[in-house]
C-alpha cells in the first residue's frame, strides 16, 4: 500500500515504525497478526480532520523489529507505550483489531492512566473448542517462512470463497499486506495470538475506561457472542454487531465502521453514549405490534452462550429516550444471567412460533436449538420470524417484590406486518378474523390483501394501466391457482398475512363476499413485469376499476398515517369502520370506508 501525502511514516529509537497524522485529541490504531499500519488509511483519512492518529506497526509487522521468540501481549504493549513516550502523549483512546485489540486491552489493563477509551475491532475471547483447535492447528504449522497456500485460506476465511466483486479492492488490500509482512514476525505473533483469547477474562471487570466491543455478525472467528461476553464483563463496556460485516469490517467498509468509532470517540468526550435517531412514528408502530402478546428474551451469558425466555410482561416505557421493560421471576433459572447482562432483546412472537413460545417456558436445557437466530447490535440473538425485535441495552435494573424489573435502552428495533401471538386466560390466542375459518368460505368469495414492504404497497398492472391487488376466490393455498395463495405464489410474492382490514358484500351478486387482510410482502424478485411495489402517497394517483378498493385503499392511507387501523364491515356503498382501540364513548364511524 503507498504511502499517502496525508501523513508521513517515522521510526521511534526502538526501532518501532509508525504513521501520523493529523491533530487533535491523540488515537493510537493497532493493526491486527499479518497487517501493518498501512492498512488503517481509509480509518487515517477520516479521522485526521479531528484527532491526532497514530498507527503503529506491531512487533515483527511493517517495519518494527521482531518480537522475542517467545512473546506475550506484554511485549506488544510495552511496544506501544515506548511509542507514546517517545512522542510525548500522555492518555490515548486506542483502537485495535483483532490481534490489536487484544494488546489494546492488554495497554488498557496494565497502564490505565495512559487510555482514555479502548475500541476493540473484532475482537477474540475464550474461542469455542472447534475454532481454538483450527486456529492453533494452523499456529503449529507455521515455520517462519511464506505459505501462499495460508495465505489464500485467510483471505477466503475473511472475505469469502469466491470473494464477492464488491469487495474485490478490499481483498486485494488485505492480500498484499499479508505476502509482505516477515515470516518470522508473522509466526512468532501468530501462535501467541492463537493461546491469547482467554488472556483476559478474569481482568476485564477491572478495565476501568469506556469500552465498545464492535463485530461484524458475519465473523464467525470473533463473533458477535464473544463481543457481547466482553461487553458484559467490562464495567463500562457496550457492544456493536454490524449486520452483514466479517472479520476484515474496517478494510471492507470503512465508512461504517469509522462512524461508528467517531461516535464513541465523539461520546467519550461528551459524555452521551451511542444512540441512534428514532422515526418516533415508525418505533411506535413496532411497539403497537405487541398484542397482550408474547414475548421471548434474548441476552449473551457470561460463556458467551445465548440465554432466554418467554415472558408477556413487555411495555413501552418512553419514546424519548426510546425504552421498554420486561420483568423476570426472580426464581427463574436464567434471573442471574440476566440481572448481571449489559443488553437484552425483545423478540414479539407470531402465531407461527408457538411452539418456540413453548420451548422458552420450559427448562429444555438447549432452547435455541429450536429456533433460527442472528446476532443483534448488542450482541443479543434476534429471533427469525418475530412480529417485531428491540434490541437493548440494560439501562436500568429495577427490584420488584418476586420479580426484577429490566428497563432497557432500545439500541435497534425492527417490525413487521405479520399477525402477533397473544395469550389470555392461560391460552393462545389469534386476533383477527380466523384464517383457517376461510378454507370452508363459499367458494365465490374474494379474499385479497393490502401487502407492504416498508411504505409501498404491492399491485397487479394490466396491461391496459390498470391497478388491481392481489385478489383471488379464497384464501386457498399455493397450489390453487384461482385462489389468493395461488396467486400470490405463481407472480413468486412471499407475503405474510395480518389483520382483517374490510369485509364488504356485493350489492351487484349479493352471495359474493369481499374480506381483505392488511399484511408485509418482502420485495419481489425483478423479472416480473406486472408486480409493482408503489408509495402509498402515490395510490390516489393510480387507475383502479373497483370504487369500493379506491375508497379502501383511501381509507388505508388516512389510518396507515394515523397508525389507528379499524375494520370496515358492510357493503360497497355503506357500512362501518370499527376502530381496532377506540377511546371510550367514541361512537363507530358509520359511512363508505373513506
Amino acid at each position: 500500500m503507498a504511502e499517502s501525502s496525508a501523513w508521513h511514516r517515522a521510526t521511534a529509537p526502538d526501532g518501532t515504525s509508525f504513521i501520523r497524522a493529523g491533530s487533535g485529541a491523540p488515537v493510537l490504531l493497532i493493526h491486527g497478526v499479518g497487517m501493518n499500519a498501512a492498512i488503517w488509511e481509509p480509518q487515517i483519512a477520516r479521522m485526521k480532520d479531528r484527532w491526532d492518529v497514530i498507527a503503529i506497526d506491531m512487533l515483527g509487522h511493517g517495519q518494527s523489529p521482531l518480537p522475542p521468540a517467545n512473546a506475550d501481549l506484554a511485549d506488544y504493549a510495552a511496544q506501544a507505550i515506548r511509542l507514546l513516550d517517545h512522542l510525548a502523549i500522555g492518555a490515548v483512546s486506542i483502537v485495535g483489531h483483532s490481534m490489536g485489540s487484544l494488546v489494546g486491552q492488554e495497554i488498557a489493563l496494565d497502564a490505565p492512566e495512559r487510555v482514555r477509551a479502548v475500541i476493540s475491532l473484532n475482537a477474540v475471547f475464550r474461542r469455542p473448542a472447534d475454532l481454538a483447535e483450527a486456529v492453533r492447528g494452523r499456529a503449529a504449522e507455521l515455520n517462519g517462512v511464506g505459505n501462499l497456500s495460508g495465505t489464500d485460506a485467510t483471505i477466503a476465511r475473511w472475505f469469502g470463497d469466491p470473494v464477492p466483486a464488491e469487495l474485490a479492492e478490499a481483498a486485494r488490500m488485505t492480500r498484499a499486506a499479508l505476502e509482505n509482512v516477515d515470516p518470522e514476525g508473522y509466526a512468532r505473533t501468530y501462535r501467541l495470538f492463537a493461546h491469547a483469547d482467554a488472556a483476559h477474562v478474569d481482568r476485564l471487570p477491572g478495565l476501568a475506561m469506556p469500552a465498545l466491543f464492535m463485530t461484524g455478525a458475519e465473523d464467525r472467528n470473533s463473533s458477535p457472542a464473544m463481543s457481547a461476553a466482553m461487553a458484559r464483563l467490562a464495567p463500562r463496556g457496550q457492544c456493536e454487531v454490524l449486520e452483514g460485516e466479517r472479520h476484515m469490517m474496517a478494510v471492507a467498509s470503512p465508512e461504517k465502521v469509522t462512524r461508528q468509532i467517531t461516535a464513541f470517540l465523539e461520546s467519550v468526550d461528551g459524555g452521551a453514549g451511542l444512540q441512534p435517531a428514532f422515526d418516533a412514528g415508525e418505533f411506535r408502530r413496532a411497539l403497537g405490534s405487541f398484542l397482550t402478546g408474547v414475548t421471548i428474551v434474548t441476552t449473551i451469558g457470561a460463556e458467551g452462550e445465548p440465554r432466554g425466555f418467554t415472558a408477556n410482561s413487555f411495555t413501552s416505557v418512553s419514546l424519548d429516550p426510546p425504552l421498554v421493560l420486561v420483568c423476570i421471576a426472580k426464581k427463574a433459572m436464567g434471573h442471574p444471567v440476566f440481572l448481571t447482562s449489559k443488553g437484552f432483546a425483545i423478540n414479539v412472537l407470531s402465531e407461527g412460533q408457538k411452539a418456540a413460545s413453548g420451548v422458552f417456558a420450559s427448562k429444555a436445557p438447549d432452547k435455541f436449538s429450536a429456533v433460527e437466530w442472528r446476532a443483534g447490535r448488542t450482541g443479543s440473538p434476534l429471533l427469525d420470524g418475530s412480529v417485531a425485535a428491540f434490541d437493548c441495552d440494560l439501562d436500568q435494573l429495577v427490584d420488584a417484590g418476586d420479580h426484577s424489573i429490566l428497563i432497557g435502552r432500545v439500541r435497534d428495533f425492527s417490525h413487521n406486518g405479520a399477525q402477533p401471538l397473544g395469550y389470555c386466560r392461560g391460552a393462545y390466542v389469534a386476533p383477527g378474523l380466523s384464517q383457517e375459518a376461510l378454507a370452508a368460505a363459499p367458494p365465490d368469495m374474494e379474499v385479497g390483501a393490502i401487502l407492504e414492504d416498508e411504505g409501498r404497497v404491492l399491485f397487479f398492472e394490466t396491461a391496459d394501466g390498470f391497478h388491481h391487488l392481489p385478489a383471488g376466490r379464497g384464501l386457498g393455498t399455493a397450489s390453487d391457482a384461482k385462489s389468493l395463495k395461488g396467486r400470490l405464489a405463481a407472480s413468486a410474492v412471499n407475503a405474510q398475512l395480518g389483520f382483517l382490514f374490510a369485509v364488504w358484500d356485493d350489492t351487484a351478486t349479493p352471495s359474493r363476499t369481499h374480506v381483505y387482510y392488511r399484511g408485509s410482502v418482502d420485495a419481489p424478485a425483478s423479472g416480473n413485469s406486472q408486480v409493482r411495489l408503489v408509495d402509498i402517497d402515490r395510490i390516489a394517483q393510480l387507475r383502479i376499476a373497483d370504487p369500493a378498493v379506491r375508497s379502501m385503499l383511501a381509507r388505508y392511507a388516512r389510518e396507515r398515517m394515523e397508525d389507528a387501523f379499524g375494520v370496515y364491515v358492510g357493503n360497497e356503498i355503506e357500512g362501518e369502520v370499527q376502530p381496532l382501540a377506540r377511546p371510550a364513548a367514541q361512537p363507530a364511524i358509520r359511512g363508505r370506508q373513506a
